[in-house]
């Protein structure tokens, strides 16, 4: 098995749903951040797709300024 594939028995990446499920005018969930698509298409993907979506939702919730990081330590909500 390459470094590129995933373990036969890997546990599903989580959704990062927290259950705050409103839609934004730019169609993003205030919630969990991710985009409608996003939502819908999840239950379909493979784990590396989800890290992806979960990278992006993360960097969303940076810009809208819902995240941030105080003095290089771990990101706080």
């Amino acid at each position: 098995m390459s470094s590129t594939d995933s373990p036969l028995h890997e546990k599903p990446v989580r959704s990062p749903c927290v259950s705050i499920c409103a839609l934004d005018d730019a169609d993003i969930c205030s919630g969990c951040q991710r985009t409608v698509a996003e939502i819908t298409g999840w239950s379909r993907m493979d784990n590396q797709a989800r890290r992806a979506v979960l990278i992006a939702c993360d960097e969303r919730a940076r810009a809208s300024g819902m995240m941030f990081q105080v003095n290089g330590n771990s990101p706080r909500r």
